[in-house]
């Protein structure tokens, strides 16, 4: 049973390929054979749904199909029944047809039935039981936490839920489940797990949904290792199911500081080198005043040597100069390496020495291209880190089939955040900073380094934990440098720091992006290919047109104003 994807008549013997979640099987309809099926199969058209019997035959050596799981058979049908037709689909729901994604959204029911997105969906079922399996094995619960949570401001907006029993107050959809997991190791359950929904309501893009999906881990009695020892005997377990691919933990670890000065940013794509090289040092009191200038004010030089791009165009490097703008840059230095001389605008404002101390940290050599970067610490990483990711993809450097894992560990333990006048976490408030960074924690909180550690997949963060704040001091303490006083503290997460105080385990946790890993997996381009009905880049749903109004009747029992209206 299954739907015509394809109708083929050649002239009196009638082919159809028939289509269901598991593939195509070809089905053939032979008038000297079986006239019945035959004469009715004449009226069939696409996605016209069918029940056949038949005969499996073998196909002619010469006309077997090797691409299709079953093209070296063919079905002989002997009956035919319809058990319901079509009208004419939207868009043809052949693997290789270019659909816009409103209308793969608005018919999402048949965007499921073409191959690429059943297949993922397929991978998805996988990786999941493999999860589940895994964990179950490692002495894991699976317990499920609650969907209607109060409201805890710190990270993300909150989908608020109004509440029509407790007039003016709202329940939020939770961000994750980080509180309860917590809670969930004070009450003693020591392993849990959970495949569970969450709720952001901020900015979307190709990665983003307002609903997605984690997979969550908290553990009681652990340090670092033990949960990152999980965390890669899981993902093992995945690609594996998913993938047939060997992993070999393992993984390679990097601090946070180190991928920052190497790759410019904490989720580096170690695929390629292209790595950032600092000279400011080399290139202190040199004759080139934008450089000069940039170091007497505190800031840094570095540079990129794009092995082999010494061939690049003026075009070429104005498109670059022109990228790197979008993310900072006031503009791009570049020095061509040749044979007899380096070729640059700015060559004839190095000494010698100069030139050979920058030769000797870029290992650069004749044909290669120096891409420069100077300003601030902040805007030369983020400058240089697309631009080497820019150059990765131009250069073919990101082999999508290689899986090149990466802890990223040792993170600050808070930022400040300018527009709020006040330190906030990195990661979230309830993260451990190391024992011997305390003394800095109230005089100079910016050189706390946290017990927090990222994976990281091919230049995306594919999950992110830490080990816990278990002492009720500490977490006030923590709180305070925040700059939530006791009252607030209390008002946010008082059901919390009361329940440090009954002798809470030390714990830790990570959790995945399931969506963001099964991109990865299936190799798509967009994280809405992964999840059965996804939302648009406008947090909208084309299939049902959700977000939608609700009756004056709905308002009025949650305590709304029905007649509110956007100034």
């Amino acid at each position: 049973m299954g739907w015509v994807l394809r109708r083929r008549d050649h002239g009196g013997v009638i082919f159809i390929d028939l289509r269901d979640r598991h593939g195509i099987t070809q089905v053939v309809f032979n008038p000297e054979v079986n006239p019945e099926p035959h004469a009715k199969a004449h009226q069939l058209r696409s996605e016209w749904v069918l029940a056949i019997k038949g005969k499996v035959e073998a196909r002619p050596g010469d006309m077997a199909n090797l691409k299709l799981q079953t093209g070296e058979i063919e079905v002989l049908v002997s009956e035919l029944c319809i058990l319901n037709t079509s009208k004419t689909p939207p868009f043809p729901l052949d693997e290789d047809s270019e659909v816009s994604d409103n209308i793969r959204l608005q018919y999402r029911y048949l965007d499921l039935r073409r191959p690429e997105i059943a297949s993922n969906l397929i991978m998805r079922h996988k990786a999941a039981q493999a999860v589940r399996s895994y964990l179950s094995d490692n002495d894991f619960l699976e317990i499920e936490t609650p969907m209607l949570t109060r409201s805890t401001p710190e990270g993300a907006r909150d989908y608020l839920v109004p509440s029509r029993v407790n007039a003016g107050k709202f329940y939020a959809l939770p961000q994750s489940p980080q509180l309860f997991k917590q809670l969930l190791m004070m009450g003693g359950m020591e392993r849990y797990f959970q495949i569970v929904k969450c709720f952001r309501d901020e900015d979307l893009r190709a990665d983003r949904q307002p609903e997605f999906t984690q997979i969550d881990l908290e553990l009681s009695f652990v340090g670092e290792d033990d949960i990152m020892a999980v965390a890669e005997g899981m993902v093992k377990e995945v690609f594996a199911a998913t993938r047939g691919i060997a992993l070999n933990p393992p993984f390679a670890r990097m601090t946070y500081q180190e991928a920052v000065s190497r790759y410019g940013n904490d989720k580096p794509d170690t695929r390629f080198g292209l790595e950032l090289v600092d000279l400011t040092e080399k290139l202190r009191g040199c004759g080139f005043k934008v450089f000069n200038t940039v170091i007497d004010k505190g800031g840094v030089v570095k540079a990129i040597n794009a092995k082999g791009c010494g061939t690049f165009s003026r075009k070429d490097l104005d498109d670059l100069t022109n990228y790197a703008g979008n993310f900072g840059a006031k503009g791009m230095a570049w020095i061509k390496v040749k044979e007899e001389e380096w070729q640059s605008p700015i060559t004839k404002f190095f000494s010698e020495a100069e030139i050979a101390a920058m030769r000797d940290a870029l290992d650069a050599e004749p044909g290669d291209l120096i891409l420069f970067g100077a300003d601030s610490s902040s805007v030369v990483h983020q400058v240089l880190s697309e631009l080497r990711l820019e150059l990765g993809r131009r250069l073919g450097l990101m082999d999508s089939n290689v899986f090149n894992f990466l802890w990223v560990t040792d993170f600050p333990l808070v930022e400040y955040d300018s527009e709020r006048k006040r330190h906030v976490a990195l990661h979230h408030p309830f993260t451990a900073p190391f024992e011997e960074d305390l003394e800095l924690l109230e005089s100079e909180p910016l050189r706390v380094r946290s017990r927090a550690y990222d994976l990281v997949l091919n230049g995306s963060e594919i999950g992110g934990g830490s080990i816990r704040i278990h002492s009720s001091e500490m977490q006030a303490r923590l709180l305070k440098v925040l700059g939530i006083e006791k009252e607030e503290a209390e008002e946010k997460f008082g059901f919390l720091l009361r329940a440090l105080e009954f002798g809470a385990p030390p714990h830790g946790g990570i959790a995945f992006g399931l969506d963001r890993l099964m991109m990865m997996l299936t190799g798509s381009s967009s994280i809405r290919d992964v999840i059965a009905f996804p939302k648009t880049q406008k947090a909208t749903c084309p299939l049902t047109d959700a977000p939608s109004s609700v009756e004056r009747k709905q308002l009025t029992e949650l305590h709304l104003r029905p007649d509110w209206k956007e100034n």
